[in-house]
């Protein structure tokens, strides 16, 4: 059973890996999703997002979705457009690159740019008090242990480039990679995260069903002014 809407009227799921859900009373996004159960409302305006054409990202069953749930809408990386399982000639698509804004609905998406593929998102919603919802998609400090020392500088400057775009943004709820593989530097981006743009809550992904990364990190970021949402299992929810 899905837990109640709560506090600011929010609730979020984990659905597998970078997926997740957000609903309010009008709203439900689906970010990323690659697999996995998601339960889709009938009565709600749906939008779609997809980050870009990586696999663990991008999967074109959302296109069989529409077939039960015609008020829905796909915001998707310009990188998907040639993806050879898009549906043609369909009016329920929108395709960005970064360091574009598009209004759909009561959402305002401003995209972001990425240290990997695609776009990173910044999604403005709600009726009353607006919130400010963050999700990565690849953007990370990609810190890999015995890659070249120009290649591990060149990834840094790239990841604080993009940081730095975001500073004058307001973000409530940040969806950032916390990607075990890269083993000590796992949290490495979430951190400089945090410690720059200050969300109210950081929400882990991309940790490969690896809870236990996510649970150090939560310890780690005990006493950090950003909440660390502690995801223990898929279709896990919470109540903002």
């Amino acid at each position: 059973m899905k837990a109640p809407l709560e506090k600011l009227g929010l609730r979020i799921e984990y659905i597998q890996h970078s997926g997740f859900t957000v609903e309010t009373d009008k709203e439900f996004l689906v970010f990323d999703y690659y697999q996995g159960q998601v339960q889709l409302p009938g009565h709600k305006q749906i939008t779609v997002f997809s980050s870009h054409v990586h696999p663990d990202h991008y999967n074109p069953e959302i296109f069989q979705w529409q077939t039960h749930y015609p008020n829905i809408h796909y915001i998707l990386s310009s990188d998907i457009q040639g993806h050879p399982q898009l549906p043609p000639g369909q009016e329920n698509l929108t395709f960005l690159s970064p360091y574009e804004e598009v209004h759909k609905n009561n959402l305002t998406i401003r995209t972001y740019g990425s240290t990997d593929a695609g776009v990173s998102f910044l999604v403005e919603l709600g009726a009353k008090e607006r919130l400010h919802l963050f999700h990565a998609g690849d953007l990370n400090w990609w810190h890999w242990r015995g890659e070249p020392e120009a290649d591990i500088l060149w990834a840094e400057k790239m990841f604080k480039e993009e940081i730095a775009k975001l500073k004058e943004e307001r973000i409530d709820i940040a969806f950032f990679p916390v990607d075990p593989r890269l083993e000590q530097s796992s949290c490495l981006g979430a951190e400089y995260f945090i410690q720059e743009i200050r969300p109210q809550i950081l929400v882990p992904m991309h940790f490969w069903d690896d809870y236990g990364s996510i649970g150090s990190f939560v310890e780690k970021m005990t006493a950090s002014p950003t909440a660390i949402l502690g995801i223990k299992q898929t279709n896990q929810c919470f109540g903002i």
